[in-house]
């Protein structure tokens, strides 16, 4: 993708970056220090993904303690001291057909819930919004593809940007002008990807130079991005909010410092900001009235 954004262009939209869509978004999809388990499902996809990976959970959980159950009442039962004659047989054939017949079982019983959850998530449904995902080293690059635009997306303190990675001043000042909070420090960008909500997304991936891959964990999807291939997800966002991502593909000295930010907002807001966007990256005025709309 052509990029919109010189480096040059990108020092002077830290100044000025338009906090469009940002005002009364809660953080909702970001990393808790200390916390476990999964972050809080946003979308149908990753509501599934979780209640199967407890669902899996359960079942190791059970079969784990079975067999640790078992082998210590075999050391218990079967050891020297009270087995001085150690029995001789070759094999036991009730044992070993429940041994091949449970675990059949098992998976069969896992596919029936699994297999249904990977078509849901693999099987691309007709878009409402569809958005172009390209992975540079090390900044992700964005086309709205029916609307005609596009943006790369920077991490705000990212050497690209004038930062050093560390959280200066300087990019504290940043990230607080543009509506974050230092605890949003290598997850917010100076460009966020804005969707409406309630509304069906098809993100296509690729990259541009090595294998990047587009996450985001509160939406349930995650899609490698491979030079000369694209790839497609798809997701529904149900609330409001600011999610952040990560690259999730080691692709060279920088990969930890390109997140991902996506901004679910009303279809209010996303039809305000889609005008705002046109005129900023497309060069396109944009004559809108909310109201009429």
């Amino acid at each position: 993708m052509k990029k919109l954004l010189s480096i040059s262009g990108v020092l002077s939209a830290l100044a000025a970056a338009p906090a469009w869509a940002q005002d009364g978004l809660e953080v909702i999809g970001r990393p808790v220090d200390g916390a476990m388990g999964f972050q809080p499902a946003a979308t149908e996809v990753a509501r599934r993904l979780q209640w199967l990976d407890g669902m899996i959970l359960v079942i190791i959980t059970v079969i784990t303690l079975f067999v640790t159950a078992l082998m210590a009442w075999v050391v218990i039962r079967y050891n020297a001291k009270r087995n001085p004659n150690p029995a001789n047989f070759t094999h036991n054939t009730p044992v070993e057909i429940a041994w091949t017949v449970i675990p059949i079982v098992i998976l069969v019983f896992i596919g029936a819930f699994s297999l249904p959850t990977l078509f849901h998530q693999q099987e691309i449904p007709e878009a409402d919004v569809t958005i172009k995902a390209t992975g540079y080293q090390w900044f992700w690059g964005y086309e709205y593809v029916d609307e005609g635009f596009g943006f790369d997306s920077y991490m705000i303190g990212a050497p690209a940007t004038g930062g050093d990675n560390s959280l200066t001043p300087e990019t504290e000042e940043a990230l607080v002008e543009a509506g974050y909070a230092r605890e949003d420090f290598l997850l917010a960008t100076d460009n966020a990807v804005v969707i409406p909500v309630n509304k069906t997304v098809v993100v296509q991936v690729t990259g541009a130079d090595v294998i990047h891959a587009w996450t985001i964990p509160a939406f349930g999807v995650k899609q490698d991005a491979v030079p000369g291939r694209l790839a497609e997800l798809w997701f529904k966002a149900e609330k409001e909010g600011i999610y952040f991502g990560q690259c999730s593909e080691l692709c060279g000295i920088a990969h930890a410092y390109m997140p991902i930010t996506v901004k679910v907002v009303s279809e209010e807001a996303y039809a305000a900001w889609l005008a705002e966007a046109k005129a900023e990256f497309a060069g396109v005025p944009q004559s809108f009235n909310v109201a009429s709309n």
